[in-house]
């Protein structure tokens, strides 16, 4: 699967912090049903790795599947072996982005500023990951939009919601990692469809025009 390929069919990255191995099934499913391509399950949930098992196993032929809050070159190979095919850092760390394109894995690492930006973009991120974006804003991500390759993916994460989705598009952004907005720890599968779906109808309403 090509990263700006998915995004293009819905720009959202579905975080599921916290998830349950025994629970993530069901909102894998509610999350396809309304329209996400790509999950996350970030490395600080409870058995992360067995959750990116079994959204690999049901989904990984239609959704982009694998893991946030990367820390460590090692977790690269123990994500993929566990099916995952997306690497997501809360930071910028060069070795890491390497590591998983070496492994034929797609690469979003975090960023703060414009020199880590460029870093990561060098080492082959697929897209850099603005983080936490609460605290950046979307003046940050347009002034870097004249800067920053025309064709790279920048993605806001942290505190987006359905209201920032048309702010942050305009600024420049190429996508979204949606955590709480999308998924809290007891949400079940229902809750999880609606919050999915008023974001994907955020994004058609953005994208309409």
């Amino acid at each position: 699967m090509e990263l700006r390929t998915l995004l293009e069919r819905c720009p959202l990255i579905a975080i599921l912090r916290g998830v349950q191995p025994a629970e993530v099934e069901s909102i894998g499913a509610a999350l396809e049903d309304a329209g996400v391509s790509i999950i996350e399950v970030p490395l600080n949930s409870p058995q992360p790795f067995e959750s990116i098992s079994i959204l690999a196993r049901r989904f990984g032929d239609r959704i982009l599947v694998g893991a946030g809050t990367l820390t460590k070159v090692s977790q690269v190979a123990e994500v993929a072996g566990a099916g995952g095919r997306l690497i997501v850092t809360p930071h910028a760390n060069t070795a890491i982005v390497r590591a998983a394109k070496a492994a034929g894995l797609i690469a979003v690492p975090g960023f703060f500023n414009p020199t880590e930006a460029f870093a990561l973009l060098d080492a082959g991120a697929d897209a850099i990951k603005l983080f936490p974006a609460e605290v950046l804003r979307p003046p940050m991500l347009k002034a870097l939009r004249a800067v920053l390759p025309a064709d790279a993916i920048v993605m806001p994460v942290g505190g987006v919601g359905p209201r920032e989705i048309a702010t942050w598009t305009a600024a420049g952004a190429g996508g979204f990692g949606v955590g709480s907005s999308i998924y809290r720890p007891g949400d079940n599968a229902r809750t999880v469809a609606a919050k999915a779906e008023a974001l994907v109808t955020a994004v058609r309403v953005c994208r309409a025009g």
